[in-house]
């Protein structure tokens, strides 16, 4: 995969302090000397190859609705099919697999901590698995900003 330098400028460049205003993506183009159309399909190209998953902000946990951790353990000939379950649920911002007993694990984000209690309950339900809710007891914040090398 060939990235452009507008590819990496836009890696590079707003991981952190991304702009907080009506036109951020014309924003991000007034500081990097493009239009902001190039920027929009920049971003959209980054996240069709898979570079970018993700485009928003991080707010500290419980400030703006609720969210846990949960995991399942997945028999190995069943980890796609729950996986892509899980995966359809809009409340789930990513899942993952794990190499332990307990194989799969994901995060629920929702309103309240009663809809993310719902969305557990339909996951067991329709997988037929017990689900693990694995709440938060202490934040640690993390810069999660890398300096990207090419």
């Amino acid at each position: 995969m060939e990235l452009t330098n507008l590819d990496k400028s836009i890696l590079n460049g707003f991981q952190r302090d991304f702009p907080l205003c009506s036109q951020p993506y014309a924003e991000i183009a007034d500081r990097l000397g493009v239009d902001e159309a190039d920027v929009i399909a920049a971003l959209a190209r980054l996240r069709e190859l898979g570079v970018v998953s993700r485009l928003g902000a991080v707010v500290r946990p419980h400030r703006m609705g609720w969210s846990t951790l949960a995991a399942i353990a997945v028999p190995p000939e069943r980890l796609e099919e729950v996986a892509a379950l899980v995966s359809s649920y809009p409340e789930v911002n990513h899942n993952y697999a794990r190499d332990h007993q307990v194989n799969l694990w994901f995060v629920v984000a929702a309103c309240d901590e009663e809809s993310v209690a719902k969305v557990l309950h339909q996951i067991a339900e329709r997988s037929g698995l017990e689900v693990l809710d694995l709440p938060l007891e202490e934040a640690f914040c993390l810069d999660l900003g890398f300096r990207l090398k090419w």
